[in-house]
């Protein structure tokens, strides 16, 4: 929409809030609600050790992958019909996913979750920017879009555990159907309609070269989970490589392309490198060891469902208060201090959780690591996403924001698949029983250690010491 068009009318716009904050809510709950879910989803279906990943992975991979073709398509196509679009797939994918009866049908439904839900997303942001055209107005939005955002998570670890505990993991997948319908009819009476659309080209197969790139690291990733890395090392390596040719291929589309999907001049910069680099990395060590947490308070400490999501719960509270603490940091030290300090406390509290036993602990171990670990988390987030827009041009703002998401969910694909490739090989020894015993568990939570460090060395060596407030 040009400056001088007349802003389409939509309804009463805290309805539309509503509406909006929902439908985000839905995709937010969906990356951490699985998580509980899944030790009573893989003992159901039968789902192998290796292919237990991809139930996580799928839906970061192909959200995280598609995301900035889900911005795209919404300028083309318009915002409120992609958003209607994104919410009905959406809603479809999480019945399919209800009712799998195989782990293949099971991952197939998280990936087009995935898929409608890097539709869904950016449509509903854009949609909240143009409903709320007056500072104060869009202040108070954003306050609640981002408390959406923040709390979702908790709100989904909770939730995954009270439905698993007392109505069956598949409701962590149904619950999604009734939220959709009551947001889909409230949305076709209120979302303004869009004025105007581009008629730039969509680069489908810089998106295709994406996707499949990440797809074929995670994938070779499995075959040595699986043993490949032993009886068949030509095929993992293969397909690692693969992989990575791929996303290189797209790099060099994304340079030569007249519309690309990804600006290279975003993250050339080296402060705003350094954050996307880490935050990929955090997201990997992240995901995967809240995904071999959830195993393991419920396989080998007997936690409950419901038990899993309330022992989750600190985390959560950590990040929030974390993230209150940054903003006064970032005033004294500067971004980057910042986030070292961040990172330091996160690297601790990973490397705290690492010698976890079969006994009760829980209380002395597991419950202060997180504690650490969130507040650590919290700390770095803020400062990290501020360095990824920090000095960003105005048109290239909204692709910088949506590539914050996306590094993250780049992050979240891999690290689930690396970690659990760690934890099969350092469980070989006893096969069928892995999950009962701590070895594997010390396996993945040092390899998310490793990867906590290395965005802490990142932190503090790439950065360019210009300035003392973005660099310092």
């Amino acid at each position: 929409m040009n400056p001088t068009s007349t802003p389409p009318r939509a309804g009463n716009p805290f309805v539309v809030l509503a509406v909006i904050a929902s439908a985000t809510l839905m995709i937010v709950l969906d990356a951490s609600i699985i998580n509980i879910a899944l030790p009573r989803a893989q003992a159901s279906l039968g789902l192998s050790d290796t292919a237990r990943p991809w139930v996580i992975t799928a839906y970061a991979l192909s959200f995280g992958g598609l995301l900035l073709l889900g911005g795209r398509l919404g300028d083309r196509f318009g915002h409120r019909r992609m958003f209607l679009l994104g919410l009905a797939g959406f809603a479809l994918a999480s019945g399919l996913g209800g009712v799998a009866a195989s782990g293949t049908t099971l991952i197939l439904a998280r990936a087009l979750q995935g898929v409608f839900g890097a539709i869904l997303a950016p449509a509903a942001l854009a949609l909240l920017t143009t409903t709320f055209t007056s500072p104060e107005d869009r202040a108070r939005a954003f306050a609640v879009y981002g408390a959406v955002q923040g709390l979702g998570g908790a709100v989904g670890l909770l939730l995954g555990g009270v439905l698993t505990e007392y109505l069956g993991w598949r409701w962590c997948l149904y619950i999604n159907l009734p939220i959709a319908l009551i947001v889909a009819l409230v949305a076709l009476r209120t979302l303004p309609p869009s004025l105007e659309r581009t008629r730039a080209k969509l680069d489908l197969l810089g998106a295709l070269l994406s996707v499949t790139g990440l797809a074929a690291v995670v994938y070779g990733l499995t075959v040595a989970g699986e043993g490949g890395a032993e009886t068949h090392p030509a095929l993992a390596s293969a397909t690692i490589l693969t992989g990575v040719a791929l996303l290189a291929l797209f790099l060099l589309r994304q340079s030569r392309a007249r519309n690309p999907l990804l600006p290279l001049s975003i993250p050339a910069d080296r402060n705003r490198a350094t954050a996307f680099l880490s935050m990929a990395l955090i997201g990997a060590g992240m995901f995967g060891m809240l995904m071999f947490l959830a195993f393991y308070l419920q396989s080998v400490l007997a936690f409950s469902p419901l038990a899993t999501g309330l022992a989750f719960l600190p985390f959560s509270v950590g990040i929030v208060l974390g993230s209150s603490l940054a903003s006064k940091l970032m005033q004294r030290l500067g971004n980057s201090r910042t986030m070292w300090i961040g990172l330091l406390g996160a690297a601790v509290g990973m490397m705290w959780l690492v010698p976890v036993g079969a006994g009760p602990g829980f209380w002395t171990q597991v419950l202060p690591a997180l504690c650490v670990m969130s507040f650590g988390l919290g700390v770095y987030f803020v400062p990290a996403s501020s360095s990824a827009l920090t000095g960003v041009r105005d048109e290239e703002s909204g692709v910088a924001s949506a590539l914050v998401n996306v590094t993250q969910q780049v992050g979240g694909s891999i690290g689930p698949a690396l970690l659990n490739t760690i934890f099969l090989m350092a469980t070989a020894a006893t096969p069928g029983i892995g999950l009962q015993t701590p070895e594997g568990y010390r396996a993945a939570f040092g390899a998310a250690a490793v990867l906590f460090l290395v965005a802490l060395i990142v932190v503090l060596v790439l950065p360019r010491r210009a300035s003392r407030r973005t660099a310092a």
